[in-house]
């Protein structure tokens, strides 16, 4: 429930470390870094939705670390930003989980990064704290489109911003509807139009991308949690209408995110679908599996077959083992810079060694022909030059992101590990290497090094943990 907004004075003491992080809700994605501050460098997002802030658990808060020409670290330039922070609007409130989903996109197209925060517990509110000289200054709301079944809204949103007006879009998924928001945006929170879709019962997990290269960004959804699947059904609306077409007819999963897997100009969709199979190739594959499906000038298609990634498929390293939840984290992004984006796929409950369900992370290099798989390498928490141990119930690979933080031009690749110290949560940096990311030189993220206390706080977001410990259900 929403309270009063908190005076400048009392947010400034919460900035200053006095938050005890608490339970957050589900989180599905996490921002991608954003170069807010118009400096050249691009800043990393640290969600921590599970915040107390001003005596109101579970209310949450985002940190900002800003980039330099050395990365960041905890020493970095860092803002925390919680609903009672000066310049944004709204105000503190009990299980609000502000931060539980975020995206980045530049929606006024004045240069800057801005940040969408989601709260789907504070009445489905959705934030965008704006880009500026002086990093996110300004927070307005995205009203909700409708308030019939405004029910978790902003559980995931997404963003994208390629070109004026309708081609700059955000996303924002909850259990019973999606809000599309069109551009163009302004600071004063308007925009330019805005859609519901109703879908009902769902899992509100969103992804925005151009798979026709229409220049303007297609809508990706998914629908309710079916016993007799793996997964929720793929829906993808080309038009922005009210009513989704029909889900497409070959593959169901959790989450998507997309990318130009093949390097041909059109944006491909990439689909994780973690959880065991009802029917074993039908449904789904034993430890989890990823469907890749091409873009092309007709889009995405009802009835494309996808190309299926599991631990079996030739050149991906591991084997596929019941309870892996391989496809439970997931990001596209082109780590070794050859055009061609690559595939970086969480398995949170895999096992390495003794350590039960400590997480791995795999990275399957795009192509510009052939089947998928060759080359794929893996990093997990006894990886040289991580700073970290395997160790039980770590959950490494929670949730994903990619992005340039020292503008070296070799993205660093980024990992949540929700389960880390405890449950306070873990966030992992992983330097750009010649041809991909490595271990060395690696930085670790906690909330200790935030300056905050050790209480569950799932530090990076809790990603899609909830549906797979229950394997199944909602996000309730």
């Amino acid at each position: 429930m929403r309270r009063g907004s908190a005076a400048a004075v009392v947010a400034a003491a919460v900035i200053a470390g006095t938050m005890v992080p608490a339970m957050p809700a589900v989180a599905v994605h996490g921002a991608v870094p954003g170069d807010f501050d118009g400096d050249g460098y691009r800043d990393l997002v640290l969600p921590v939705p599970g915040a107390t802030v001003l005596g109101y658990e579970r209310a949450g808060a985002v940190v900002v670390v800003y980039g330099s020409s050395k990365g960041v670290s905890s020493a970095s330039r860092r803002q925390t930003i919680t609903e009672g922070s000066a310049g944004v609007e709204g105000g503190v409130g009990e299980n609000d989980g502000f931060g539980t989903s975020t995206a980045t996109a530049d929606l006024n197209r004045d240069g800057y990064a801005d940040l969408v925060v989601g709260a789907p517990d504070d009445e489905g509110t959705t934030r965008i704290l704006w880009g500026s000289r002086n990093g996110l200054t300004k927070g307005t709301e995205l009203p909700t489109v409708s308030t019939a079944y405004p029910d978790r809204n902003g559980l995931d949103v997404a963003a994208a911003g390629l070109g004026t007006g309708s081609r700059t879009k955000v996303l924002i998924g909850g259990l019973q509807l999606t809000d599309v928001y069109k551009g163009p945006f302004a600071k004063d929170g308007s925009y330019g139009d805005s859609v519901t879709v109703w879908n009902r019962d769902a899992i509100g997990s969103v992804a925005l991308g151009d798979f026709n290269r229409s220049g303007s960004p297609d809508q990706v959804a998914f629908g309710t949690l079916r016993p007799e699947l793996s997964g929720s059904p793929i829906m993808v609306n080309h038009a922005g209408t009210e009513t989704w077409p029909e889900p497409l007819e070959h593959g169901n999963g959790l989450i998507a995110a997309t990318g130009d897997v093949n390097g041909d100009g059109y944006a491909d969709l990439v689909v994780g679908d973690p959880l065991e199979p009802v029917t074993p190739g039908v449904d789904g594959e034993t430890g989890g599996r990823v469907l890749v499906y091409r873009g092309s000038k007709n889009g995405i298609t009802r009835t494309q077959v996808p190309e299926v990634i599991t631990q079996q498929t030739a050149g991906v390293p591991g084997t596929s083992e019941a309870g892996d939840r391989f496809g439970g984290g997931l990001t596209v992004a082109d780590l070794n810079r050859d055009g061609a984006a690559d595939i970086v796929i969480g398995a949170p409950y895999e096992a390495v060694g003794a350590a039960e369900r400590t997480g791995t992370v795999t990275v399957i290099p795009g192509r510009r022909s052939g089947a998928l798989g060759t080359g794929g390498y893996s990093f997990h928490q006894d990886t040289t030059g991580i700073p970290s141990s395997n160790e039980a119930g770590d959950f490494f690979g929670t949730t994903l992101s990619a992005g340039d933080l020292n503008r070296d031009g070799r993205p660093e690749l980024i990992i949540g590990a929700a389960g880390e110290n405890n449950g306070n949560g873990a966030v992992f940096t992983l330097p750009g290497g010649t041809s991909r990311p490595t271990g060395t030189g690696s930085r670790v993220f906690t909330l200790e090094t935030l300056g905050m206390a050790q209480a569950d706080g799932w530090l990076g977001g809790k990603g899609l943990l909830r549906l797979l410990d229950a394997g199944g259900g909602t996000t309730n």
